[in-house]
C-alpha cells in the first residue's frame, strides 16, 4: 500500500523524470558493449612508451619496472599480466584487456598497459608525444 500511495502523489513530471533515468540506466548497460575490438597493445613504464605490439599476434614479454619485471601474455587478441613483483598482484587479478580503452595497470611497479583501436584505413591528421 506504501507504493501506491507514493505513485498517487508523483506529479507529470515526476513520472517523466523516472521514465527517463530508467532509459539512461537501460542504456548504460548497453554502453560496454559498444566498444570497438583493440588493434595494439601500448606499455608505458614510468611515463614512458616502452612496448608496442599489435594484439593479434600471441606473444608473452617482460617489462621492466622499479620493483622489477612484470609479464605479460598476448594471446588470443587480449593482454594480461601473468606475473609482476607487486606485493599484492592486484595488476593478475584485473584479468584481459582486449577492447580498445582497456587499461591494465601495476601500479606499485609503475606499469600501465592500455589497448588501442584503429578502424581499417583511419589516418591521423596530428599524432603528437
Amino acid at each position: 500500500m506504501a507504493l501506491g500511495s507514493a505513485l498517487r502523489r508523483l506529479t507529470l513530471f515526476d513520472r517523466y523524470l523516472v521514465v527517463i533515468f530508467a532509459l539512461l540506466v537501460v542504456v548504460s548497460f548497453l554502453f560496454p558493449f559498444s566498444k570497438q575490438p583493440g588493434a595494439r597493445v601500448v606499455v608505458d613504464a614510468d611515463h614512458r612508451t616502452v612496448y608496442t605490439a599489435p594484439l593479434n599476434e600471441n606473444r608473452t614479454f617482460e617489462v621492466s619496472g622499479p620493483l622489477g619485471d612484470t609479464r605479460l601474455t598476448i594471446e588470443n587478441g587480449a593482454v594480461r599480466v601473468l606475473s609482476s613483483p607487486c606485493p599484492q598482484k592486484i595488476c593478475i587479478g584485473m584479468g584481459e584487456a582486449h577492447q580498445a580503452g582497456d587499461l591494465l595497470a601495476c601500479v606499485p611497479n609503475r606499469i600501465v598497459i592500455r589497448v588501442e583501436g584503429q578502424a581499417e584505413g583511419e589516418s591521423y591528421d596530428l599524432l603528437s608525444r
